[in-house]
């Protein structure tokens, strides 16, 4: 099967033929009809998240068809449909899996890491991490659910009940979460890299109430903000964008650091906190909201043989939405 490979970090991915992998006990072999293509993928990529293993398939935004069942799975049926996410095996012992957080799961394993992803033809998923997928949405639209979607979501429940959200970084996980706050009657106030006039208009075309850069101030104080974009100094602007009570959720893997800043912009019983991969519920959760209120999801198909082309346009900013790849 074709596959793209990391070798190692900086370095451009690999097309391979690689051997069909086969499904051990409680895995399905899935064959792969696209893969997002996540920011994390490019951390993973450039060397800002540590190795975990090489060579290498990323991807965890994965849509695939069963066929073929290992030993001990049951309840899937030979080309049915379903979603491959970032978690994908937890230890189920810990104290962590005791008190539904699986997400801080010290063995946890994850796809496109620890595991090989979705860059490729075929893959092997544990069938307990993996979810039924809305019949909505096509497997192109339905890739950015599995990361943009999920991560986001779970960033969303922990802004808690905002009306005014900020969400700094309007890429693939942010052009969700506006539709789902707008769907909520929640006001959304978008902010991109400076000057990024074509993200201000993608916000606004989603429903966001107003749209600027990272250098500018919202003209409403904000109950709460979101930051996707992996830059630290956005931490003290967003603390300084937010009310007395107010939330900073920071959802990403990796950030750079974060500076030192006066502690009164902390003060007021502001709240900053971060997300860390996501839970099998998380998922659930979205994927019932993805089925009962379809999503606009905007992506930009790459062949799979394109993956550092689509990784170049990603790390550039060029992807208005989502870029996935097709095998």
């Amino acid at each position: 099967m074709l596959a793209m490979l990391l070798d190692r970090p900086g370095q451009p991915l690999r097309a391979a033929r690689v051997p069909l992998p086969a499904p051990q006990a409680q895995q399905l072999l899935l064959r792969v009809g696209a893969c997002g293509v996540c920011r994390t993928d490019l951390h993973i990529a450039d060397g800002e998240l540590a190795p975990h293993r090489a060579p290498l398939i990323p991807g965890h935004e994965v849509v695939g068809r069963v066929l073929r069942c290992g030993a001990g799975v049951s309840g899937y049926a030979l080309g049915e449909r379903v979603g491959v996410a970032w978690l994908g095996g937890s230890c189920g012992l810990c104290a962590y899996c005791v008190r539904q957080q699986e997400n801080l799961c010290g063995q946890a394993r994850f796809t496109g890491y620890d595991l090989n992803g979705g860059y490729a033809e075929y893959m092997v998923a544990d069938a307990r991490y993996v979810f039924r997928l809305p019949a909505g949405y096509d497997d192109v639209h339905a890739a950015p659910l599995l990361c943009a979607g999920l991560i986001g979501y779970r960033a969303y429940a922990m802004a808690g009940p905002a009306q005014r959200i900020g969400l700094y970084g309007f890429g693939a996980a942010a052009h969700l979460l506006c539709q789902i706050a707008r769907h909520q009657c929640r006001e959304v106030y978008a902010y991109t890299r400076p000057g990024d006039l074509p993200s201000q208009r993608f916000a606004l075309a989603l429903g966001a109430s107003w749209a600027g850069g990272s250098d500018q101030r919202a003209p409403a104080p904000l109950d709460a903000a979101i930051l996707f974009a992996p830059v630290g100094a956005l931490v003290p602007q967003a603390l300084a964008a937010v009310r007395k009570g107010g939330v900073v959720v920071c959802a990403g893997i990796h950030m750079s650091d974060v500076p030192s800043f006066p502690y009164a912009l902390l003060w007021g019983e502001r709240v900053l906190r971060s997300v860390a991969n996501l839970t099998r519920a998380d998922g659930e959760a979205f994927l019932r909201l993805a089925a009962d209120y379809p999503l606009r999801t905007h992506a930009s198909a790459f062949p799979l043989a394109q993956a550092n082309a689509a990784l170049a346009a990603l790390r550039a900013g060029a992807v208005d939405g989502a870029a996935v790849l097709v095998p």
